[in-house]
């Protein structure tokens, strides 16, 4: 099985370049180009998490719902019925496609 890694960044032909040499070391590569891309490609929390932190810990799956939680309080009208961060039962979040 190959380590997979995930290349985030707004200038596609620097993703392009380090996509080249990352898969010649045998890493599977997937690619952004923005954070909120970025969220989509990491398919699930965990996935998210070991892509973007070293170490983990017990319950350290939650550290996403708690930032998510934050996040739709700044930016939702009304957190406990959001609009723009929906939940993906079972898998984590995604944004309201419009």
């Amino acid at each position: 099985m190959s380590k997979k890694i995930l290349v985030v960044d707004d200038e596609a032909r620097l993703v392009n370049l380090v996509r080249g040499y990352l898969e010649q070391e045998g890493y599977e590569v997937r690619t952004a180009g923005d954070g909120r891309q970025a969220l989509f490609v990491a398919r699930d929390r965990l996935e998210l998490l070991e892509r973007t932190q070293v170490y983990a810990y017990d319950g350290y799956e939650r550290t996403i719902d708690v930032h998510i939680k934050n996040l739709r309080k700044k930016i939702e009208p009304d957190s406990t019925h959001p609009q723009y961060i929906l939940t993906a039962f079972g898998v984590g979040y995604r944004f309201r496609v419009e």
